[in-house]
């Protein structure tokens, strides 16, 4: 079933200057480890500086999660909005985009939510652990190619690491000329650490919801375990892109009271990855319905709006994408 999400024109409050009311911060989660049997080692600082004999064995604060939080002077929304990002990204992904426009957290607190952006365990503030003794295995580092195809900007063999020579989908919404800007935004992440991530994230949940959760891609997943873990904590999911979902034997029924609105792309055809994700993803929505889960669908090309990424809150609509997720949240009660 598609949602019906007609934007309209942006009212006079959302064009007004943002009352503040508080910006903060928060660690959340994480244990003390103990880390025994290493080497000492002779360290110079800064150049000039006497050598310092440095015992890394010891007791370490670990696998705790980072957000920052906007409160508005007088919200709108019932409850906050939370943004969660994808894999090897940070909060980053919702806030300034790469050609410089304002992202999604601007354009929602505009719209009269408070937001509170975080970074998922193992990245950007939340800070990292030594590997292998904490974080199992090595980090993965994506590559700019491998980026231009997996996030659908255009054909894989469409990559050159020369800006002038790359080819982009012709009717691309991403601005291609500022990939260099985004790959910037890249951060290592683990194949190994979704145990840590997701206790990290339920805690979060536990202190600083109720919460509407808009997540992307590698995040999805995360966020629908966290409202079957806690479904009272939780309003609405808003799930743009997820690489994920959870298994067979999940208790949809848990879900029953938390509306799910699903947003997609362009150019799935043309990636065969992606098509299998969408179809696991889709047998959850199956899942869900069945268990009398409300759930919306906003596929964009089957809306006329084609050309959009997977990084679709950075793309050139992505503002008219965000209208019409804001008029499903006010569909759903979730506005005063």
């Amino acid at each position: 079933m598609a949602a019906a999400l007609m934007v309209g024109a942006t009212p006079a409050w959302a064009q007004a200057p943002i009352e503040v009311r508080e910006i903060g911060s928060m660690h959340v989660g994480g244990r003390v480890a103990t880390i025994e049997g290493l080497p000492e080692q002779e360290i110079v600082f800064s150049p000039g500086a006497p050598p310092l004999r440095i015992n890394p064995n010891g007791q370490f604060q670990v696998e705790a999660m980072y957000a920052q939080y906007v409160r508005l002077q007088n919200p709108r929304a019932r409850v906050p909005l939370h943004f969660w990002h994808g894999g090897g990204l940070t909060g980053v992904t919702w806030e300034t985009t790469p050609d410089g426009r304002p992202g999604w957290q601007m354009f929602f607190l505009r719209q009269g939510h408070d937001t509170y952006v975080s970074d998922a365990m193992e990245r950007g503030r939340s800070g990292f652990a030594r590997s292998p003794q904490v974080f199992a295995g090595e980090p993965v580092f994506r590559t700019m190619g491998e980026g231009w195809g997996l996030f659908r900007i255009g054909d894989p063999a469409g990559w050159n690491a020369d800006p002038a020579q790359r080819r982009a989908y012709p009717d691309s919404r991403f601005p291609a000329a500022h990939w260099n800007d985004f790959m910037r935004q890249g951060v290592p992440r683990w194949a190994t650490t979704d145990r840590q991530v997701q206790a990290a994230y339920d805690a979060y949940v536990q202190q600083a919801c109720p919460c509407v959760i808009v997540v992307h891609s590698q995040g999805g997943n995360f966020a629908m375990t966290a409202a079957l873990n806690a479904p009272d904590k939780v309003r609405a999911l808003v799930l743009v892109e997820p690489s994920g979902a959870p298994p067979q034997a999940a208790d949809a029924a848990r879900l029953r009271d938390i509306p799910h609105l699903f947003v997609w792309g362009d150019h799935f055809a043309e990636n065969a990855f992606w098509g299998r994700v969408r179809g696991n993803v889709e047998r959850w929505q199956g899942q869900l319905r069945a268990a009398g889960v409300s759930v919306d669908v906003l596929d964009l090309p089957a809306e006329g709006i084609r050309g959009n990424s997977h990084m679709l809150m950075m793309d050139d609509n992505s503002d008219e994408i965000a209208g019409r997720i804001q008029r499903w949240m006010e569909s759903k009660g979730l506005m005063r």
